[in-house]
């Protein structure tokens, strides 16, 4: 592939977030066994196996307290500074707190965005708690990212109902840039609605192979939501080869494919 790939939804675990009982569901489907904290550099190997350029690498953050943290992520970002782009996580929980760590993250350590995931907190992201972080992000110019659909791991699913959640917050804050990851299943539909209906409402693929993309959102992606959909694999879940595997069965024209594997990716992010 000679297109720049950005992967927009990746982690490199820590024996912390790897211990979570509530992942064990997840290491069933995957068939992958996580014993140890995997290199640095082990992570860079699997980019660099699927061509990916820039990954965009998250922090972790519950009610249970920081699974990967924001410093540690800015620690990797220093060992592969061209490698590696931030994206921050935060206490919903303590919203001042909160706001500071965003901003912290975004003006002294240069992540660029921010990543809730609503079934970790049990809160749908509507809720009141997330709505000062929504402000700051507008008002710091970063995207906010989450994720929709079922929940892989042992929770539940509910707060990743696209409609009505993730549409209230899209009505309340239309200048938020929104990238909901893992493609909403088995609600596809209505977040290929969202991001149809709401101009600053993006998708990314993580947590799926091209060959479980359900046919709904492979006519999407082929047409009318080429701008609107973005590469990520979900690492170490799954591999960014895996998920990229059979691409080329999408039969994507050449500007909707460099916009899927990067291009939306840089605009919506503003890697430029």
């Amino acid at each position: 592939m000679s297109e720049k790939i950005i992967d927009v939804w990746m982690q490199h675990p820590t024996a912390r977030f790897l211990s979570e009982p509530f992942f064990d569901s997840l290491k069933k489907w995957t068939r992958r066994e996580f014993t140890d904290t995997i290199p640095l550099e082990a992570t860079v190997r699997a980019m660099d196996e699927a061509g990916v350029a820039v990954g965009m690498m998250a922090a972790w953050h519950g009610p249970q307290g920081a699974l990967i943290g924001n410093d540690q992520v800015a620690e990797w970002i220093a060992q592969f500074p061209d490698r590696f782009i931030g994206i921050a996580a935060v206490d919903l929980a303590r919203p001042l707190v909160a706001l500071r760590e965003l901003r912290r993250c975004v003006r002294d350590l240069g992540f660029r965005g921010l990543r809730i995931v609503p079934w970790l907190w049990g809160l749908p992201p509507d809720d009141r708690r997330y709505y000062p972080l929504y402000a700051e992000c507008i008002e710091l110019d970063i995207p906010f990212c989450l994720q929709v659909g079922h929940t892989g791991p042992l929770l539940a699913s509910e707060p990743g109902r696209p409609i009505p959640y993730l549409e209230n917050v899209a009505i309340d804050f239309p200048e938020l840039r929104i990238v909901a990851g893992h493609i909403g299943a088995p609600w596809t539909a209505e977040m290929i609605s969202l991001a149809t209906k709401f101009e600053n409402v993006y998708i990314d693929t993580s947590a799926y192979k091209v060959s479980r993309f359900p046919p709904e959102f492979r006519s999407y992606l082929q047409s009318h939501g080429r701008a609107k959909i973005m590469f990520g694999s979900n690492y170490p879940m799954l591999t960014p080869s895996a998920c990229l595997a059979d691409l080329d069965s999408l039969a994507l024209e050449e500007a909707t494919r460099a916009d899927y594997l990067g291009q939306t990716a840089s605009r919506v992010f503003r890697l430029d």
